[in-house]
């Protein structure tokens, strides 16, 4: 498979660091010298300096022989006009584009009507609201997948000190919880990260990552002693793009909510935009403003302003203050290992979320959607069992699945397993597997039928 990307910023570098080392072919083009370097110096891809919406800059990069072509800059006017040169060279190509300006929104479904050249269109902004949406939905997690159009969900979280699991051997967890069904498909301990077999004992600090059912999440969450009161006083720091989205969707279900932000025009168009939110000028990261605007009251506070820096402090000052929940908003891939030591669990990147819409439509095999964990070392991917393909038809037992992958649901219709080493894939099945980096490849070939790619 060969993918054109075009754009090397942060989604274009990680995206192109994935695919590469699944030993796909990358080409990668930006028009900015030390972009292009970056990348050159850290990932095995070829690399071209150039606009990605000219014909010859795209012809010299071998649009006519790639499979997908990518176009991630910062610019969606640049990512329009090179979906558009693409399908003029390469109508057979597939095209997806990353779109954040708001202005887009309503014209979606218009723009995939008669702008056919497009086969996606990714607005990383609507999703991170959805994820954070989750984050504040589930209490006590710290990461959350949703699958199968939220009937399943992969939910990430920290065990706790004076959890009752602490200690406790896996191979004897349902003699702990008793009747209920819960499948454990990874932990993450410190930096590593654990598909845990019968013999490996849970440890308070563990990062726990189960499969549930949607009528099942609460129970679940409670056998990790997780059980909070819903959001309904939330406090938003930063009103940008990503801020008004929330704001939006938070005064939709009627959840009380303020907003802070630094610039006085910002302030005003957000305040003839909303209807029902408080908006306020002024800095999120000052501490006699926090407590005047009674912090320690707040169910959730969100920090989501451009500046990591001010969400990392934002956060610190608003747990320490009394807030019950923080989620954070964090661009840097390198502060991703950071964020758990100091304190900071619930953490939110759109970067993060363009790379996860993504994903799904790079798969080999009918992959539905796909979730990144513990940064890039893990995938979680939703997947169609194909009549001929390998894993159909026989027992789990009896497969041989890749090192370092798990089968964690099986959604026949309306019925959702969590399967057992007797349970068998039918044509037709939605799958959800969990993979390491490593193993990829090897799941991409399972799901794939045995003459052809999709």
């Amino acid at each position: 498979m060969k993918v054109l990307i075009i754009g090397a910023g942060e989604v274009g570098f990680h995206i192109a660091n994935r695919i590469a080392l699944e030993n796909k072919d990358v080409v990668v083009i930006d028009k900015n010298p030390e972009a292009i370097r970056r990348v050159s110096d850290h990932l095995d891809v070829q690399v071209m300096v150039g606009s990605g919406s000219s014909p010859v800059v795209l012809e010299e990069a071998g649009i006519r022989d790639a499979d997908i072509m990518l176009a991630v800059t910062n610019s969606d006017e640049i990512n329009l006009v090179a979906c558009l040169v693409t399908n003029m060279i390469s109508p057979f190509t597939k095209k997806l584009v990353r779109l954040r300006a708001a202005d887009y929104d309503h014209y979606h479904d218009a723009f995939r009507t008669s702008l056919p050249h497009i086969d996606t269109i990714i607005n990383p902004e609507i999703e991170v609201v959805k994820t954070i949406d989750l984050l504040m939905r589930f209490p006590g997690a710290v990461d959350v997948g949703e699958f199968s159009q939220g009937r399943v969900y992969f939910i990430g979280v920290t065990l706790d000190q004076d959890s009752s699991l602490a200690g406790l051997k896996l191979s004897r967890l349902s003699t702990q919880i008793g009747e209920k069904k819960l499948l454990i498909a990874a932990l993450i301990r410190g930096e590593q990260l654990i598909i845990p077999r019968g013999d490996d004992r849970l440890i308070s600090g563990d990062l726990v990552y189960f499969i549930t059912k949607k009528d099942k999440v609460f129970e679940s969450l409670k056998i990790f002693g997780k059980h909070e009161a819903p959001v309904q006083r939330a406090m938003i720091i930063g009103g940008g793009r990503v801020g008004y989205r929330l704001a939006d969707m938070l005064e939709q279900k009627n959840i009380y909510t303020k907003i802070i932000e630094k610039s006085a025009e910002r302030c005003r168009l957000l305040a003839e935009r909303l209807n029902k939110a408080v908006v306020l000028q002024g800095d999120g990261s000052d501490q006699d403003l926090l407590a005047e605007e009674n912090i320690k009251d707040m169910d959730a506070v969100i920090t989501l302003t451009n500046d990591e820096e001010t969400n990392i402090l934002a956060s610190l000052l608003a747990k320490q203050m009394g807030a019950r929940k923080n989620i954070t908003r964090i661009s840097k891939f390198s502060y991703f290992p950071l964020m758990n030591m100091i304190g900071i669990q619930q953490v939110v990147s759109p970067r993060l979320s363009a790379i996860n819409s993504i994903l799904q439509h790079i798969r080999r095999g009918k992959v539905l959607s796909a979730k990144s964990i513990k940064g890039e070392q893990a995938e979680v991917m939703e997947a169609l069992a194909l009549e001929t393909s390998d894993i159909v038809g026989k027992p789990l037992k009896n497969i041989s699945f890749p090192k370092g992958t798990l089968v964690t649901g099986i959604i026949r219709g309306d019925n959702i397993t969590i399967p057992s080493g007797e349970s068998v894939i039918e044509p037709g099945d939605r799958i959800i597997i969990f993979a390491q980096r490593s193993a990829i490849p090897k799941v991409e070939k399972i799901l794939m039928v045995k003459l052809e790619y999709f």
